[in-house]
Order: C-alpha cells, then sequence, then structure tokens
C-alpha cells in the first residue's frame, strides 16, 4: 500500500455539529464533487478517490483516568483534505461496561454537517470460539437505507469478513493475520476477491509511535481500494474498518 499523505495544517471554519456533537478540528475540507447518477446522496466523495486515512481523535479523559468516551474520528483523502467527520453515539453504562465488545451506532457527516451514513453494530459474542454469535455490521446510505453488510466468518486462527451488497450478496472478502500485534510496524487487513485469490486492497491500522500506542487506544487506518469499486461497497469498506478497530484494537490501557 503507497504512503497516504499527511494532514495539512491549512485552517478553516469548523463543519456546523448536530446538538450533542463535539467541535470538529478545523481541517480542509475536500471540495464537493458532481454527484454520479444513481449514488446515494453524499457519496459521491467516494467516487473520485482510492484511499482514505481514517484518524482516531485522542481524548484527554481518556489518557488521564482510563474512561472511555465516544469514538470520533477523521475521514480524509491522501492529501489530508477532511471527507467525513464520524461519531460514535452510545450511553456511558455501554461504553465502559461492554468495552470493545458493545453495540453501537456510529454517525458519519460530511463537510456541511449532513449525516450521510450510518454504522450499526449490534451486541454479540466477542469470542472467536463461538461461531454461532459472530459479529455483524449494518451500513446505511443515507440514514435508515442498507447499503450493505460486514459479516464475521468464523475461522480458528484468522480474523476474516464477507462484505454484503444490499441484498445480502457476497461481494468482497477481508482476510487478516493470525497476529494483531506488531510492534513498530502497520497490521494489515488484505481485501480480496471472493474465491480470496486475489487482493484488490488494504486496511491497514498504521504504527503510531510507543507513547501514543501505549497510553491510548486512538488508532490510525490507512484504506485502499479500486478507484472504480460500487461507492456503497467503499462506504461499507468504512464500516469494516470501525468493526476491525473495536474488534481488534479498542484495549483499555
Amino acid at each position: 500500500m503507497s504512503q497516504l499523505a499527511q494532514p495539512v495544517t491549512n485552517a478553516v471554519h469548523p463543519v456546523p455539529q448536530p446538538p450533542g456533537f463535539v467541535a470538529v478540528p478545523t481541517t480542509v475540507p475536500m471540495p464537493t464533487p458532481q454527484r454520479p447518477p444513481g449514488c446515494p446522496p453524499g457519496l459521491e466523495y467516494l467516487s473520485q478517490i482510492d484511499q482514505l486515512l481514517i484518524q482516531q481523535k485522542v481524548e484527554l479523559l481518556e489518557v488521564l483516568v482510563g474512561w472511555e468516551g465516544n469514538n470520533k474520528y477523521e475521514i480524509k483523502n491522501t492529501i489530508g483534505q477532511r471527507v467525513f467527520y464520524a461519531a460514535e453515539e452510545n450511553d456511558c453504562c455501554n461504553r465502559n461496561f461492554c468495552g470493545p465488545v458493545r453495540s453501537f451506532v456510529i454517525k458519519i457527516l460530511d463537510n456541511f454537517g449532513q449525516e450521510v451514513i450510518t454504522v450499526t453494530r449490534p451486541l454479540r459474542c466477542g469470542s472467536c470460539c463461538c461461531p454461532c454469535c459472530l459479529q455483524e455490521l449494518e451500513v446505511q446510505a443515507p440514514p435508515g437505507n442498507p447499503i450493505g453488510y460486514v459479516i464475521q466468518t468464523w475461522h480458528p486462527f484468522l480474523p476474516k469478513f464477507t462484505l454484503q451488497n444490499e441484498r445480502r450478496e457476497p461481494v468482497l472478502k477481508i482476510v487478516g493475520p493470525f497476529c494483531d500485534c506488531k510492534c513498530c510496524s502497520d497490521v494489515n487487513f488484505e481485501v480480496k476477491s471472493l474465491d480470496e485469490t486475489s487482493v484488490v486492497g488494504r486496511i491497514s491500522k498504521q504504527w503510531t509511535g510507543f507513547v501514543r500506542e501505549a497510553f491510548t487506544d486512538a488508532d490510525n487506518f490507512g484504506m485502499q481500494f479500486p478507484l472504480d469499486l460500487d461507492v456503497k461497497m467503499k462506504a461499507v469498506m468504512i464500516g469494516a474498518c470501525f468493526l476491525i478497530d473495536f474488534m481488534f484494537f479498542e484495549h483499555n490501557q
């Protein structure tokens, strides 16, 4: 996977936020492209890109006292322009008692503060030894309209997922490494064809340094996918990235 560009530092006014959301850090927004025919509103941003950088925001309260807060992410293109802003909606008990196996709703907003994607995860068993209750995630765009699903596939050693379209038809597979704990290097989850013979993309948990890795669970992810991939499946891959983050990298320090 090619190295993603570092975020630019030019400041603009924050994106307007709905009640209850924390203000978005000032980052240059990606210009709004023309929406292709049949593209759900807001997903036109994904029609022109083949890579994304997803940066989880560091929460000071989590660092100081270990009290889990709602996850927040900035989603950027390769030159550091903000494409989306994502925020988890959850209650305090669910976050701190269920931890990374918790159910959640993540709302993804465009640069005008409009919710364009909703990602929902029900509460499921977090053990790979229990194949009858595996992880599942639904992606909606616009909210209320399902466009795809991420379904965990049971395997005794490897993290495996199937990406499905709105008709629950398999489209792509994701296969992770045997060990998701690597020091000083990225952890790669390969996006493959259904027969798993060719790699078409990648979701990489990027190494962020000893201090950040040791004292926070805020992670950076790089995503790569075909430019001509259906924008709905690109959105489903974003949902898969959130699920991978919670399942393998949301470890309370």
